[in-house]
C-alpha cells in the first residue's frame, strides 16, 4: 500500500486525467472525488480538524457525547454505514458499537494497483468481514462491495452509503438535486432545533410539507439562515436502477451515483445548515447528505426490525450464515451539457 496524507490523515489515492479519488485508510472514507476540469470535490469535509478514530481520546478531544463522538472525530465525504444505519442501542453502545457501526471507523487494508484499489477491514463486534474495490473509468468510479458474515446465524443488516455533499459544490439557494423517488416521509420526530419540515409527514417527492402550511421543494437546497431535516424516499419500484444527481451551477458540474434499486431501495436525505452549535458543528456546517442503502431512517437495530416495513417495502437486508452478499454501484461526474444523455428519463 502506497498511502500518502489528505488533511492530516492517512489516505490512498487513484488517479486518471479526469479524477482523483483518495480513501481514508481509517474508517474507510471516500475523502474526495476530485474533478480536474473544474478543480472540486463535490464530497463534504467536515469545518473541524479531523483525527484518526483510533486516537480518540473523550478526555482529550471534543466531538460530542456519546456514541457519534468517535465517528464524527474521522467522518468525511462517503462513509460506509454496516451494520447499523443511526445510533446504538445502549446496550450496543457499552459493548463498543458507535454510531452507523464499524464500517466507519475500522482500519482498512488498502491495495493499489493502476487505477484500481482493494480495502479490507474485519468487523469483529459485527463479527463481518467488508471488502470494498473502486476502479476509475473515464468520469466514472465503478465501485463492488462484498460482506461476508463471519456468525453461524441469520443477521438482518442495515447497509447505507451515506454520501455526504459540502462547499463549494453545495451552495445554499444554488445547488439542485434530482432523484429517482416516489413515496417519501418526513422523520418521525424533531430533527433537531431548525426543523423545518412536519414531523412524520407523508408526501410524494420532491414537495414536502413544511412545518406551517407551506409545501418545500428539495430539489433545492434550501436558503434558510438555519435549517435541519431528514426525509425517507423509496426508489422507484418501476425502475431496475436508481440514481440521485446533484448540479452546481457555479461550477457547471453535475455529480451523482448509480446503482441497483433491488440491491439499495431507499434513499435518505440528511439536511445540516448551521444549525447544531454544539461542538464540533459549532453552527458553521453546510452539508447534505445523500444517503442510499436498504434502511430508510437512521435507528437503533431493534427499531430497524420493530419497523420491517414502510410502504410495503423492507427496512433491512438478511444476511445468511456464513453467506456473502455482493453488489456495484457507480459514481460520476458530469459536464451539464451530458447530463440527459446519461440518464435516459431523467
Amino acid at each position: 500500500m502506497f498511502e500518502t496524507l489528505y488533511r492530516g490523515r492517512k489516505s490512498v489515492s487513484i488517479e486518471n486525467s479526469h479524477l482523483r479519488v483518495t480513501v481514508l485508510c481509517e474508517g474507510g472514507h471516500i475523502a474526495e472525488i476530485f474533478d480536474k476540469q473544474t478543480g472540486v470535490n463535490p464530497l463534504w469535509t467536515p469545518p473541524w480538524p479531523s483525527i484518526e478514530p483510533s486516537t480518540y481520546d473523550p478526555a482529550v478531544h471534543n466531538y460530542g457525547d456519546g456514541s457519534e463522538a468517535k465517528l464524527l472525530a474521522g467522518i468525511m465525504g462517503h462513509n460506509l454505514c454496516l451494520d447499523v444505519f443511526g445510533g446504538p442501542s445502549p446496550e450496543e453502545a457499552a459493548a463498543g458499537i458507535t454510531s452507523h457501526g464499524e464500517g466507519s471507523v475500522a482500519l482498512y487494508s488498502i491495495e493499489q494497483d493502476d487505477g484500481c484499489m482493494t480495502m479490507h477491514a474485519s468487523l469483529p463486534l459485527a463479527q463481518l468481514h467488508f471488502e470494498r474495490v473502486i476502479e476509475l473509468q473515464g468520469r466514472t468510479v465503478r465501485i463492488r462491495e462484498a460482506v461476508d458474515n463471519l456468525s453461524a446465524t441469520d443477521r438482518p443488516i442495515a447497509w447505507t452509503q451515506h454520501v455526504s455533499l459540502g462547499p463549494p459544490f453545495l451552495e445554499k439557494g444554488a445547488t439542485q438535486f434530482r432523484m429517482s423517488a416516489t413515496r417519501s416521509k418526513v422523520f418521525e420526530t424533531e430533527f433537531g432545533s431548525a426543523d423545518y419540515l412536519r414531523v412524520g409527514a407523508e408526501f410524494d417527492w420532491p414537495m414536502a410539507p413544511g412545518s406551517g402550511n407551506d409545501y418545500v421543494d428539495l430539489r433545492m437546497v434550501n436558503n434558510l439562515p438555519a435549517a435541519s431535516a431528514y426525509t425517507a424516499h423509496l426508489m422507484d419500484p418501476f425502475r431496475d436502477d436508481a440514481f440521485f444527481l446533484a448540479f452546481a451551477p457555479r461550477y457547471r458540474l453535475a455529480f451523482g451515483y448509480l446503482w441497483k434499486r433491488s440491491d439499495f431501495p431507499w434513499l435518505g436525505i440528511w439536511e445540516e445548515n448551521c444549525s447544531r452549535t454544539y461542538a464540533p458543528w459549532n453552527g458553521r456546517t453546510l452539508a447534505r447528505g445523500m444517503e442510499f442503502g436498504v434502511s430508510p431512517m437512521p435507528e437503533s437495530r431493534r427499531q430497524m426490525i420493530d419497523r420491517h416495513r414502510l410502504f410495503d417495502t423492507p427496512t433491512y437486508r438478511w444476511l445468511g450464515a456464513r453467506s456473502r452478499i455482493e453488489l456495484d454501484y457507480a459514481a460520476l461526474t458530469w459536464s451539464a451539457d451530458t447530463v440527459p444523455e446519461l440518464i435516459p428519463g431523467l
